[in-house]
């Protein structure tokens, strides 16, 4: 199979108007809501935010992903009852343990509200429940539609977290702002794309269950994975918070966010065509060497100005934009620039382990990547000095990542 680049830029410019709009209005946003918030108010909002990052993976069991490769009508039926019924269970769950977890005063959850507390399982639903109906608009190619409802969603979030904040609601004004974007985000996707409803049930009908057991490899492997995977790219901001406080935590939320911006721009637009194009090649001639090929050469291209601009000047970038208080914010980022730049280009690549079924290589992969997280931020230092063994440590990794899924596009790799 050819690729044909013109097809290719055309669907990557469809999700990437998107995107662009989806992420335009909060980084905008944001110089102001820097200046509305404390950095303590910024990484108690964090926390609460990368809780609901983490246990979204459950919640979908990564079955968001499988209906990338179904394309009957009534298997996504199936796929959107599956992920209904496991969000709603995993909501309630999530929900009983942030608050057990408070009340034995774990010192991580600590920081959250009571409000915060009581939301983070509708936080969780509303993404689970977004992110399939998302997954539906790719596997039909409606990605002016899902573009559409991204807009909505982040724009939303980004004027009522202002306004809340200019009216004087105080932290919970970042939280309450999220939620009300997440619920019109998915109502408006739902209204774009009409997906099929989804059955429900007190229970999984056999429908669901016979559609488990043929997906069974994505959330025996892929799900444990990207768990690893999100609680990975989480783990330093509740370590900090626990060994530096919430104002280190929230310094490093602001930097984590601005360096996820092209990641969240670019390559997530680039990985939406990727998929498309890895499936069809994978399917028609046996490996996806040739997409991988082109989109490791076009995530290349993207990257490399982004990263070099906040290599050498973001401690002078974040101090203007964002306010003197942020300007250490901006030194970690100068420190983190080379690993994001390698985030980048190859975390697109990596779905290339679901479409020829390696996710076990996987989810080695990212067990190593916990331990070595776990072991840069243990190790006595200031922040800075944490920050560095994670981004050293993290960059190496990234290399062998590189290679594997390489060799997987080629259908070379052997099964671990």
């Amino acid at each position: 199979m050819k690729l044909h680049p013109p097809t290719f830029w055309k669907h990557v410019m469809t999700v990437l108007g998107g995107a662009l709009g989806a992420q335009a209005l909060p980084l905008l946003a944001a110089p102001l809501i820097t200046r509305l918030c404390t950095p303590a108010d910024m990484g108690a909002f964090s926390l609460w935010l990368a809780i609901v990052a983490v246990t979204t993976i459950g919640a979908t069991l990564r079955m968001e992903t499988a209906m990338i490769l179904d394309h009957d009508t009534e298997q996504q039926r199936t796929c959107f009852g599956v992920v209904l019924y496991s969000a709603t269970i995993t909501a309630v769950i999530v929900t009983a343990l942030t608050v057990g977890a408070h009340l034995v005063d774990v010192p991580a959850i600590r920081q959250l509200t009571w409000p915060a507390l009581l939301t983070v399982g509708i936080g969780t639903w509303l993404t689970a429940n977004m992110q399939t109906t998302l997954a539906y608009a790719t596997s039909h190619n409606a990605f002016g539609k899902a573009a559409r409802a991204k807009v909505w969603g982040a724009g939303t979030i980004a004027v009522a977290q202002l306004v809340l904040l200019f009216v004087g609601v105080g932290g919970v004004a970042l939280l309450a702002g999220q939620l009300i974007g997440l619920f019109t985000g998915l109502m408006m996707a739902r209204h774009f794309l009409q997906p099929p409803p989804a059955r429900i049930g007190w229970t999984p009908g056999p429908e669901a269950r016979a559609y488990l057991a043929r997906h069974r490899n994505f959330w025996r492997y892929a799900l444990p994975s990207n768990l690893l995977n999100n609680l990975v790219g989480q783990l330093p901001l509740f370590l900090i918070g626990m060994r530096h406080g919430a104002m280190a935590a929230g310094l490093y939320a602001l930097t984590q966010r601005v360096l996820a911006a092209p990641i969240s721009l670019l390559a997530a637009s680039v990985l939406e065509v990727f998929k498309r194009q890895s499936v069809h090649e994978f399917q028609t001639v046996g490996n996806c060497k040739q997409a991988y090929r082109y989109t490791f050469k076009v995530l290349m291209l993207l990257g490399l100005a982004p990263s070099l601009t906040l290599l050498l000047f973001s401690p002078h970038l974040f101090a203007w934009v964002f306010g003197p208080a942020w300007r250490e914010a901006g030194e970690l980022a100068q420190i983190l620039a080379p690993l994001y730049f390698l985030n980048f280009v190859a975390s697109p690549l990596s779905y290339v382990f679901f479409v020829t079924g390696k996710q076990n290589v996987d989810l080695w992969w990212q067990l190593t990547l916990f331990v070595m997280t776990v072991s840069a931020f243990v190790i006595p230092g200031s922040l800075h000095d944490n920050v560095l063994w994670y981004a050293i440590g993290y960059s190496s990794l990234y290399f062998v990542y590189l290679h594997m899924s390489w060799q997987c596009s080629q259908n070379r790799l052997a099964t671990a």
